[in-house]
């Protein structure tokens, strides 16, 4: 617990006084992410002195510091092997690497993230193929991890007495399979955040369940990728299983006190190819003014481009949303040019391009993404960011040498299921 007399950080109305602001800019800040904020043992909301006075420099165009944007990548590999299911276009696979982990398959059924697998990670066996097909079997004793992004697909409740033919025919059900035939010591699974709350906490509950009975103890945490050095407003949900004959702790990454702007993450991109607005949407456009979005617009102009929407209810800001060169992206989606989803660039009037977009998810500019346009922003889209994936990655490291100093920095789990 952050001590009340600590000089290094300050509480709102102190940040309000020190930058000449409003106590209402810095809760906004706050709710926006764009600092982190802690309890004292007075249960005041703080902040640190440093990453606020930095933030401000960033605002106000003063921001002279050195760019926090880098892929991660740990120098030291170890021998700690891994099977990847629903791998995409290697987000994470990507992240677990760069943490020094290897790779023994990865499982991917869209044959453009295939192609993408294959362009990128050479010497490494990459199947294109539905999970449910794999047998597993042939990798117990040899693999340490089992990772896997697996679709969260409802499920019936009914009886819930054959634990995991319960969930057959549903694609955690393959990662459960997996994990059951092989006997990884640890296995990570990913998804949004909305599992937590589905169908009222039953369906993370049943999962939960289920690892348990095939032997594993489980721990999870949301995560908030843009306090793990992605320029990103994203949340994902880590699950953690441990063997229950193992004394493994469950660690998760640190969340850092700083964020990273676009103007940091998009220096020198790489020009490349990507979508447009036609005419009538740029004229919207044009009219919103960065960081803003519809309610920017003259009240004739909304009608006319909201339609039915308008008359809706919900803050609906997603629409004709123009980004921020000093805050992170939101949550990239599977397209920058839906309606409801808009990802404007924050000065010229256009969506990202496919390696503004890859800078965004901290893939490296040399990550060669195959298939069409459409199919390159889906990839990029629904990856989990790199950088996320590495922190993920040294965590899995640390807990597996039963340290918790690495250079990740982590922290040990409050759940323990």
């Amino acid at each position: 617990m952050i001590q009340p007399a600590d000089d290094r950080y300050l509480t709102v109305s102190d940040v309000a006084e020190l930058l000449s602001i409003s106590p209402d800019t810095v809760r906004r800040w706050d709710k926006k992410g764009l600092v982190k904020s802690h309890r004292n043992s007075h249960n005041y909301r703080v902040f640190e002195k440093e990453s606020v006075l930095e933030l401000n420099s960033k605002i106000n165009g003063k921001f002279n510091g050195k760019s926090r944007y880098k892929i991660l990548k740990n120098p030291v590999k170890t021998n700690y092997k891994v099977l990847d299911l629903f791998s995409g276009a290697g987000g994470t696979s990507l992240g677990f690497k760069n943490a020094g982990l290897k790779h023994e398959l990865l499982v991917e059924i869209d044959k453009n993230a295939v192609a993408t697998l294959k362009k990128n990670f050479k010497n490494t066996k990459i199947i294109e193929a539905d999970v449910s097909t794999v047998d597993f079997s042939q990798y117990k004793g040899k693999i340490d991890i089992v990772e896997g992004g697996f679709p969260c697909q409802s499920f019936s409740y009914a009886g819930k007495k054959n634990g995991f033919d319960d969930v057959r025919g549903t694609l955690f059900f393959e990662f459960a399979r997996c994990i059951k035939e092989s006997q990884p010591k640890i296995a990570i699974g990913e998804n949004v955040r909305g599992l937590i709350s589905h169908e009222d906490g039953k369906t993370l509950k049943t999962m939960i369940s289920i690892l348990n009975d095939i032997g594993y103890r489980v721990s999870y945490k949301l995560l908030k990728a843009q306090y793990l050095d992605v320029p990103q407003k994203r949340e994902r949900l880590i699950i953690v299983a441990i063997r229950k004959d193992l004394d493994i702790p469950f660690l998760f990454p640190k969340e850092k006190n700083y964020t990273i702007s676009l103007r940091e993450a998009f220096k020198n991109v790489p020009i490349s190819a990507g979508q447009s607005y036609n005419e009538k949407k740029k004229k919207v456009l044009d009219l919103v003014p960065e960081g803003c979005y519809w309610r920017s617009l003259p009240l004739k102009i909304q009608k006319e481009y909201m339609g039915g929407s308008f008359y809706l209810g919900g803050g609906k800001t997603g629409i004709a949303r123009r980004m921020s060169w000093d805050e992170p992206s939101l949550t990239l989606v599977c397209s920058p040019a839906q309606k409801q989803t808009e990802r404007c660039h924050p000065s010229e009037t256009r969506p990202f391009t496919i390696r503004e977009y890859a800078r965004i998810q901290t893939f490296p500019d040399n990550w060669d993404f195959q298939g069409s346009i459409c199919s390159q922003y889906k990839q990029i889209g629904n990856a989990v960011p790199v950088n996320m994936g590495f922190h993920v990655g040294r965590c899995v490291i640390a807990m597996l040498e039963n340290k918790s100093d690495l250079e990740s920095m982590v922290e040990e789990s409050e759940i323990h299921l």
